[in-house]
């Protein structure tokens, strides 16, 4: 996920300061991992570097002075750019799932139990992703992006069943090599 971009949408609706950008996305992007003040400062910074925001102004609220941001209009050619761009499916697949069931082979382990444990964890997690998109008051956004992590965890669990079916051949494989 393109950080800059995201807070470029973000500006896209008015001038905010970077605590309520931060707040924000955090609310805007559930499931994503929620965006250090670090992150959004320097980001915030190489975009008024690059032109593509500016410092509107200060203010205080009655509390800390927070600097103000807008997008400019290059920022706002920048985004709707970046938003109509299609996103290119992986050339490659790193799959650290697969990577440890070759090294438990190469290492004598027993990849039959991990693939035991993670489909475990990866159960424990969709319970969790269920609650939340079940919640009363669940909002489209929470939603959606439970969805969006219910079906990648869905296609490693099938993944993680077709690789123990043929754990037996793999294995062979591997120590062939």
């Amino acid at each position: 996920m393109s950080t800059r971009h995201i807070l470029l949408g973000l500006l896209a609706s008015g001038p905010s300061h970077g605590y309520d950008l931060k707040r924000r996305h955090d609310e805007r992007f559930p499931q994503a991992r929620p965006l250090a003040y670090g992150q959004v400062y320097t980001t915030l910074q190489r975009l008024v570097r690059d032109g593509l925001a500016e410092v509107e102004g200060t203010d205080s609220d009655g509390g800390p002075e927070r600097t103000v941001y807008r997008a400019t209009d290059d920022g706002a050619r920048e985004l709707s750019r970046w938003a109509g761009e299609i996103a290119p499916p992986a050339p490659f697949v790193t799959n650290e799932i697969f990577a440890k069931v070759v090294v438990s082979i190469l290492s004598g382990g027993d990849p039959a139990a991990y693939l035991r444990a993670q489909r475990a964890a990866h159960m424990a997690r969709m319970r969790e992703l269920t609650a939340v998109k079940s919640a009363g008051g669940a909002d489209l956004a929470t939603v959606l992006s439970a969805d969006f992590a219910l079906n990648h965890l869905d296609a490693d669990l099938r993944w993680m069943t077709t690789t123990a079916a043929r754990l037996t051949t793999l294995t062979a494989e591997v120590d062939a090599a």
